[in-house]
């Protein structure tokens, strides 16, 4: 017997903390016994050091120390609602920015354990594992970010993709978008493999995303559960998860 609640791509500081607090009250109040947490990634947005800040005011807005910080008192938030029960956490393309701008402009502190992301954020204080690869939380079952393969517009078909190409089911974020696919294949009436993609949504402002050209992208706030191996999708809409209320 497993539950896995999934948390999606938070992009701090540009998160929806009204969001935030209503997964960790239903966390607490609707599923209170979860194997785990899985966190998909891009739970820090970190646009200071991306290559498309390069050159620009962003660049040196000074702003980064402060953001790490609110991504781990986030994640702090998530590790009190979910008492001892495990945490892991996914590589994802925007925690890899300040690694990949070390390596570009200041190869000389690329060893430097401190400038580690996970020792930047102090996942170790939180007891939260982090993960460099997908990570098998259950037997068939991969937690990725989502940038390992190609984006597929469709909701849930870049999570069926990669698991297409892995042979596993895959949960995993980056596209903002919440939805479900499968690939289930049978024979002589029974059924001989399982396959399901799952795209856990976001919990960021959408007025937050100024890079969308009229602030309109097709994004979808959510929490997922894999509920012994059935992927469950919670669409937050308002302030119902689920339809479940919260004020």
């Amino acid at each position: 017997m497993s539950r896995w609640v999934v948390i999606p791509d938070l992009q701090v500081p540009d998160h929806d903390q009204r969001a935030v607090d209503m997964v960790c009250t239903w966390i607490d109040e609707e599923w209170q016994e979860f194997t785990g947490m899985l966190i998909v990634g891009d739970e820090c947005d970190q646009p200071e050091p991306s290559r498309w800040n390069k050159g620009t005011a962003g660049e040196y807005a000074g702003t980064l120390q402060k953001n790490i910080d609110r991504t781990h008192k986030v994640l702090a938030q998530f590790r009190e609602v979910m008492g001892d029960a495990p945490i892991h956490l996914m590589r994802s393309n925007h925690t890899d920015r300040i690694s990949h701008y070390i390596h570009k402009y200041a190869p000389a502190l690329a060893s430097l354990r401190a400038l580690d992301y996970p020792t930047l954020v102090g996942l170790d204080a939180l007891n939260i594992t982090w993960h460099d690869e997908p990570y098998e939380f259950e037997k068939g079952w991969l937690l990725a970010h989502g940038d390992e393969g190609s984006l597929i517009r469709t909701s849930g078909g870049t999570a069926l993709g990669l698991a297409k190409r892995w042979g596993k089911s895959v949960v995993c974020g980056h596209t903002h978008r919440l939805g479900l696919q499968h690939d289930h294949n049978s024979v002589n009436g029974k059924i001989t493999r399982h396959l399901f993609g799952v795209e856990s949504g976001h919990l960021m402002r959408l007025s937050a995303a100024s890079y969308l050209k009229a602030g309109s992208g097709n994004w979808q706030q959510g929490v997922t559960v894999i509920d012994n191996g059935s992927p469950l999708l919670h669409p937050i809409i308002g302030n119902r998860i689920g339809g479940v209320e919260y004020r």
